[in-house]
């Protein structure tokens, strides 16, 4: 019998991350790091980067082409907890330029899967240009893992990483009955602290639980599986009321 999956992979974990234009910067050796206001890691492992016009980055690839760079992206919770940051990106590779026409058509195709604002000031205050991954690592509280080239392009983000945002504050405002539920079945020295909702995908809950008492340690997360994946909203509904232990919880369907 095949064993379920219970977790995301690092190479999905890494591209839901990425499909959010979450907080990054983008290091060249020799320049400080250029804040950038768009990233989008495209199917062939190229990332599309916003820079804006006369950085670091916009007048260095001016003259040179091919040059080493680092991707750092920050993937930040969107509750305001105290230590907001779920995880660290890193993607490593080389920076080019875009000429004018392949802007447009690289645009064309990241506005059809993510529709950003920012894409309507390329050409104007920002400049776009690609990195080509060579190699990527995610750190988060569990420590850091490389992930191959390969299984990045395979990989795909979870499903529910559009509505994450509105399901987590879902839970944190309107459901905490639920939340304390699952707070039972921590460990007894963890259900001292407070415990929020960190992160929801397709295989399970990540809870954070914020606690300064010396009997904790500091905050900690938590992973709760589901007993199997998951791949629309009434299954999450259904696979979080599982968790908890009761099927006749009130259903949860997260407000747009």
């Amino acid at each position: 019998m095949t064993a379920t999956t219970i977790a995301p992979s690092t190479a999905e974990r890494v591209r839901s991350a990425c499909a959010v234009n979450q907080d990054a910067v983008l290091a060249i050796d020799g320049t400080d790091p250029t804040p950038i206001s768009l990233h989008h890691l495209q199917s062939n492992g190229d990332v599309a980067i916003a820079v804006p016009h006369r950085s670091a980055a916009d007048m260095i690839t001016r003259v040179t082409g091919g040059l080493p760079a680092v991707l750092e992206v920050t993937d930040r919770s969107p509750l305001e907890l105290r230590e907001p940051v779920r995880s660290l990106v890193w993607l490593r590779g080389t920076l080019h330029r875009v000429c004018a026409s392949h802007t447009r058509e690289i645009a064309d195709e990241v506005a059809s899967e993510f529709p950003s604002g920012a894409l309507l000031e390329l050409g104007h205050s920002t400049v776009l240009l690609i990195l080509r991954v060579s190699s990527a690592v995610v750190a988060d509280a569990s420590g850091a893992e490389p992930v191959s080239v390969d299984d990045l392009l395979a990989a795909e983000p979870d499903p529910f990483w559009e509505v994450e945002t509105a399901w987590l504050q879902h839970l944190d405002t309107d459901h905490r009955a639920l939340i304390d539920l699952l707070s039972r079945k921590l460990p007894p020295h963890l259900r001292r602290g407070h415990v929020r909702p960190l992160a929801i995908t397709r295989y399970g809950l990540r809870l954070r639980v914020e606690d300064d008492s010396a009997t904790v340690g500091g905050d900690r997360d938590v992973w709760m599986p589901f007993s199997m994946p998951v791949s629309d909203a009434t299954g999450l509904s259904r696979a979080l009321r599982t968790l908890v232990g009761c099927p006749f919880v009130n259903g949860l369907r997260a407000r747009p």
